[in-house]
């Protein structure tokens, strides 16, 4: 039998690249921007399963506190399935709010590549969205990202490596780990 590998083996050797105080600073200048983005507006906030879930909570109540009006809702769709590496998109939960005329703003963990959130992205377009903008609350540093995609907000960089906690997980150990790590 092989086991997964566990967190606590390898936070000893990872360094943080951002700690709480740094993410809940960039959350929150995150919020003024997409307020100023959205004044006027109702954007359907869709919340990017599971790793989107600890920074979109954080960015929701942000926005709440100055005044911006959103209608959250949910999307699952990954190409990891607990793995380091990704395969075709697979949806798990699909939005139960129509997108039809709607302003979307997705919220996620992190922008890498960006397979899964182009895909996420010309789903919701597909669906009748007026516009797609995208929050991650990290990007990664590389030139390895889908033609087009970019964070129309993000919060933090990190470097090129493995990263994990705020949402990111380690072999699906660590989401809810106050900052954010590299190994």
């Amino acid at each position: 039998m092989t086991s997964s590998p566990i967190l606590s083996d390898v936070l000893p050797q990872a360094r943080i690249v951002h700690d709480r105080a740094q993410i809940e600073r960039a959350i929150g200048e995150m919020a003024i921007r997409i307020r100023n983005d959205y004044a006027g507006d109702v954007p359907l906030y869709l919340t990017v399963m599971h790793g989107g879930l600890p920074f979109a909570a954080q960015l929701a109540l942000a926005l709440g506190e100055l005044g911006q009006p959103i209608t959250l809702d949910y999307l699952h769709a990954t190409r990891y399935r607990g793995q380091t590496s990704g395969a075709a998109v697979e949806w798990k939960h699909q939005p139960a709010t129509s997108l039809r005329g709607r302003r979307v703003l997705l919220v996620d963990d992190i922008v890498d590549e960006g397979h899964t959130l182009a895909a996420v992205r010309d789903w919701c377009m597909g669906e009748g969205a007026l516009d797609v903008r995208i929050a991650a609350l990290a990007v990664k540093r590389h030139d390895r990202c889908v033609d087009g995609l970019r964070a129309d907000y993000a919060g933090v960089e990190v470097p090129d490596r493995y990263v994990f906690g705020y949402g990111m997980d380690y072999h699906e150990q660590g989401r809810n780990l106050p900052a954010i790590y590299a190994l």
